[in-house]
C-alpha cells in the first residue's frame, strides 16, 4: 500500500535556544584564537575572539548613534568583513538588519528601504558598474548638508543615517571605521531583553504579483538552520569554508557565515563578487576543506583554463545548492575538486532557508536527482494545489513545510503571510515536488513560474509591472527559457501601443539603472498579440514552446 507523502525529520539533537550573539560569544569562548573570517582580497583576517570584540565595538557605536532595538539598519554591500560585522553586531544588541541586494537600481533599492522603514543603510560607495553613494545621494541628497549628524528625507522619511564602507570621504556621510565605541555595559544590557524569536533579518524576495516581500527572520530561525545545515554537510572546528555564494543571500549569511561560527570553522571570501579565478587561488592559498556555489559557480570554476593550476586536494566537501546540477557536473566536482562529500540543498529565504538536504553518503544519483530528505525538527507534505488534500507518494503536488524554520511572516503585510503561512502553520512553498518511498524529495516545477538564472530567483510578475510602465508598452509577459550557462534566460514578449515605436534596445536602455542586471530580458520579442485563453489569461507555456524551438533552430 503506497504511503502518504508526508516526513517529519529527527527531533535529536534538540534545538538551539539562544540569540546569535550568544552563538558567537560561545565560539569566542570555545576557539577563542581559530581563524574565524578571512577576506582575501581585503588582506583581513580575524580570530574567533578578535570578531567578538570587533563586533561588540561595533554595536556599541550603533547603539551610539541612537538606534534602538527593533530598527532596521540596511546593508548594501557586496562580500566583504564589514558585511559580516554587521551581520552579527546588529543581532547582538536586537536591531534587525536589512538585506539589500547589490545588484538592486534606484527603483528597488528605495522600494525596500521605504518598505521596511530603515533608519541608516550601510554601503560601499560602489560595485562593479553600481554607483551605491551617487545613487543614495540622488534619493537623498538631504544628507550633503547634514554635517553627519541625523537627517530628514523627503524621499526615505525613515532614513536617518547614510555610513561608507571603504577609506572614501563623502560630505555628510559617516565612515563605517568611525562607528566604534567601547562597549561598557550598553551590549550586555541590550542583550539581556533579547529573545530567541525576535525577528532579526529581512530579507527581500519576489512574489509572482506585486512589489518584493520582506521575509523577515529571528534568531531562532537563523541560528537553528545553520547548525543543522552545517552538521549535514559535514561541517566542523578547524574546516575552512570557501564562501563566494553572495552573503545578502540565507546561502551566503546563513548556511555559510553563520553555520561556520555554530561550528567553529573559518570563513573565506575570495573576492567581493563571484569570480573563479579568485575561488581557485583562495582554496590553494588558503587550504580551504569546504567550498559552496549554485551550480554555474562550479562549472565556471572547473573549465577555468587556469584550473589544473591549482592544488584543490584539501576540499573535501561542501553544498551545492540553488538550481538543479547536470550529474556530470556533479561528477567532475567531485572527482576534480576532491569534493566527495558535496551535498545538495533545498529551501527558501521564507524558511530560513533549508529544508531538505542530501547527505554525504547518498550516491551521487541520488544526490543529482533529488534534493535529498527532511531536516531535523521540520515537517513537509505533498498536497493537491486544488484541494490540499496529501497525496500518495510517489506524486506531483504542492510542497508544504512547517517547523521552526518557517518565517514568522512578511514585514508589514499580513495579507500575503496569510497566503503562504496557512492556519496550521504549513508554509506553502509554490515548488511542485515528489517525495518517494524513502522520503527523498524531487522538485519537478513550480506553481509560481519563478525563473531560477544563475541561482538567482526572478519573478516574472516583478519584471512585467516594471515593463509596463513604459509608456509605448500595451502589455508583456515574461517567462524563463533553457540556457545552457544560467540555468534559465529570461525573455519577454511585447506588445506595442499603436503608432509607438520602441525595439529591443530601447527596452534594455529603459530598465538599465532601474532593476537588477540579472532581470532585464535577454530575449525579446515584439508580437501583434499575446497568446491567451478564452477567459483572457496568458498561455505562458505556448511562449516557453515556441522559443524553445526557436533558439534550437538558431544552435542547431
Amino acid at each position: 500500500m503506497t504511503s502518504e507523502s508526508q516526513v517529519a525529520g529527527a527531533t535529536k539533537p534538540d534545538l538551539i535556544e539562544a540569540c546569535i550573539g550568544d552563538v558567537l560569544a560561545d565560539a569566542a569562548g570555545r576557539w577563542p584564537d581559530a581563524e574565524a573570517l578571512v577576506s582575501v582580497s581585503q588582506s583581513v583576517r580575524m580570530t574567533y575572539a578578535e570578531l567578538a570584540a570587533a563586533v561588540d565595538r561595533l554595536a556599541a557605536g550603533l547603539l551610539a548613534l541612537g538606534l534602538e532595538k527593533g530598527d532596521r539598519i540596511g546593508v548594501w554591500a557586496p562580500n566583504c568583513a564589514e558585511w559580516t560585522l554587521c551581520q552579527f553586531a546588529t543581532a547582538r544588541v536586537g536591531l534587525i538588519q536589512v538585506n539589500i541586494n547589490p545588484a538592486y537600481r534606484l527603483s528597488e533599492v528605495e522600494y525596500a528601504l521605504n518598505k521596511v522603514g530603515v533608519r541608516a543603510l550601510v554601503c560601499t560607495e560602489s560595485f562593479k558598474t553600481s554607483q551605491y553613494a551617487d545613487m543614495m545621494e540622488t534619493l537623498a541628497p538631504e544628507v550633503k548638508s547634514s554635517g553627519g549628524e541625523a537627517f530628514a528625507c523627503a524621499r526615505l522619511p525613515a532614513l536617518e543615517r547614510l555610513i561608507l564602507i571603504g577609506r572614501a570621504e563623502r560630505v555628510g556621510w559617516l565612515p563605517f571605521a568611525a562607528i566604534d565605541a567601547e562597549p561598557g555595559d550598553t551590549i550586555d544590557h541590550s542583550a539581556a531583553v533579547l529573545d530567541n524569536r525576535d525577528p532579526i533579518n529581512i530579507q527581500f524576495t519576489s512574489g509572482t504579483t506585486g512589489k518584493p516581500k520582506g521575509a523577515t527572520l529571528t534568531h531562532r530561525n537563523l541560528v537553528n538552520n545553520a547548525f543543522f545545515v552545517g552538521r549535514a554537510a559535514g561541517l566542523g572546528a578547524g574546516d575552512r569554508l570557501c564562501i563566494p555564494v553572495p552573503l545578502y543571500h540565507c546561502f551566503g549569511m546563513v548556511m555559510a557565515n553563520l553555520a561556520c561560527v555554530v561550528h567553529g570553522a573559518t570563513m573565506v571570501y575570495p573576492s567581493e563578487g563571484f569570480d573563479p579565478l579568485a575561488v581557485l587561488e583562495s582554496i590553494a592559498q588558503e587550504r580551504c576543506s569546504m567550498l559552496y556555489g549554485v551550480p554555474t559557480m562550479f562549472i565556471a570554476e572547473l573549465e577555468h583554463p587556469d584550473f589544473e593550476r591549482y592544488d584543490l586536494s584539501t576540499l573535501r566537501g561542501g553544498i551545492m545548492a540553488g538550481s538543479p546540477c547536470p550529474i556530470e557536473v556533479m561528477r567532475d566536482t567531485v572527482r576534480r575538486m576532491h569534493m566527495s562529500d558535496v551535498t545538495i540543498a533545498y529551501g527558501m529565504t521564507e524558511t530560513s532557508p533549508v529544508s531538505f538536504q542530501s547527505d554525504t553518503e547518498d550516491p551521487l544519483e541520488r544526490r543529482v536527482s533529488t534534493v535529498g530528505r527532511i531536516q531535523p525538527h521540520l515537517e513537509a507534505k505533498v498536497v493537491n494545489p486544488e484541494t490540499g488534500s496529501v497525496v500518495p507518494r510517489g506524486t506531483a503536488g504542492e510542497l508544504c513545510v512547517r517547523g521552526y524554520s518557517v518565517m514568522p511572516g512578511y514585514w508589514d503585510d499580513e495579507a500575503r503571510t496569510r497566503e503562504a503561512i496557512d492556519d496550521a502553520g504549513w508554509m506553502h512553498t509554490g515548488d511542485l515536488g515528489v517525495i518517494d518511498e524513502e522520503g527523498y524529495c524531487q522538485i519537478v516545477g513550480r506553481i509560481k513560474d519563478m525563473i531560477i538564472r544563475g541561482g538567482e530567483n526572478v519573478y516574472p510578475r516583478e519584471i512585467e509591472e516594471f515593463l509596463y510602465s513604459h509608456p509605448a508598452i500595451a502589455d508583456v509577459a515574461v517567462v524563463g527559457v533553457p540556457d545552457v550557462k544560467f540555468g534559465e534566460e529570461i525573455c519577454a514578449w511585447i506588445t506595442l501601443r499603436s503608432e509607438c515605436g520602441l525595439d529591443e534596445s530601447g527596452v534594455r536602455d529603459f530598465c538599465s539603472g532601474q532593476i537588477a542586471h540579472y532581470k532585464i530580458p535577454r530575449y525579446i520579442r515584439f508580437v501583434e498579440a499575446l497568446p491567451m485563453t478564452v477567459t483572457g489569461k496568458v498561455q505562458k507555456f505556448i511562449i516557453r514552446d515556441r522559443m524553445v524551438v526557436e533558439l534550437e533552430q538558431q544552435t542547431g
